[in-house]
């Protein structure tokens, strides 16, 4: 029998936020095929009945613990949106990884799910692919509102240094492994400026 506490989370409001909390913890530490519905149930805690009355299919609930990841504003994506920083430091931050649970560095979770899920048909890892698609215009606009030349050019190289920083920081279990590729996303961003400003107005 459960603890008092459990069955007052099992019956009271906010299954479904206590169901997609649970699927992070889970899918960051142990992935998402490694885990099981039942598993999730249990670290929620709610009833089997009451995790399939929200989600249908454990497709269903990965693609909303992406969806609910994608306007969490903690992935690589969510700092290209904070107004509060420059757009120069907006870029930069992209190189900044995130951890865990403060000590797991987490890498890219839709890098992670579309490597879970392969079939380039399949709703995650077109969700994936989608989020990703989104950084890559999000940077484009930055570096275009920076004055850089050749802003989508520039986007594509700088989102490459930001993926294979998270994927490498991820491995290594290295926080700060980033640094690597800021200093050279700082590199380019710099030769981008000076080009553009030999070719605007007063250098054509």
């Amino acid at each position: 029998m459960g603890t008092a506490k459990e069955t007052t989370q099992r019956r009271g409001r906010g299954a479904r936020e206590r169901i997609l909390a649970a699927a992070d913890r889970l899918f960051a530490h142990q992935g998402i095929t490694a885990t099981g519905m039942e598993q999730v149930a249990e670290e929620a805690p709610v009833s089997k009945r009451t995790l399939y009355a929200h989600f249908r299919a454990k497709s269903d609930l990965v693609l909303a613990h992406l969806q609910a990841l994608a306007t969490s504003g903690k992935t690589l994506e969510g700092v290209l949106t904070l107004e509060e920083l420059s757009p120069r430091e907006r870029i930069l931050r992209l190189f900044d990884q995130p951890t865990a649970d403060g000590t797991s560095v987490r890498g890219c979770p839709f890098i992670d799910a579309a490597a879970e899920f392969p079939d380039p048909q399949n709703p995650i890892h077109a969700y994936a692919r989608e989020q990703k698609l989104l950084m890559v215009r999000l940077v484009t606009a930055l570096v275009a509102e920076l004055g850089c030349a050749q802003p989508e050019a520039l986007a594509e190289q700088l989102v490459t240094l930001a993926d294979g920083a998270a994927s490498r920081a991820m491995v290594l279990n290295q926080a700060d492994y980033g640094r690597h590729a800021r200093a050279a996303a700082q590199t380019l961003l710099e030769h981008a400026l000076r080009r553009g400003e030999l070719t605007g107005p007063a250098g054509r």
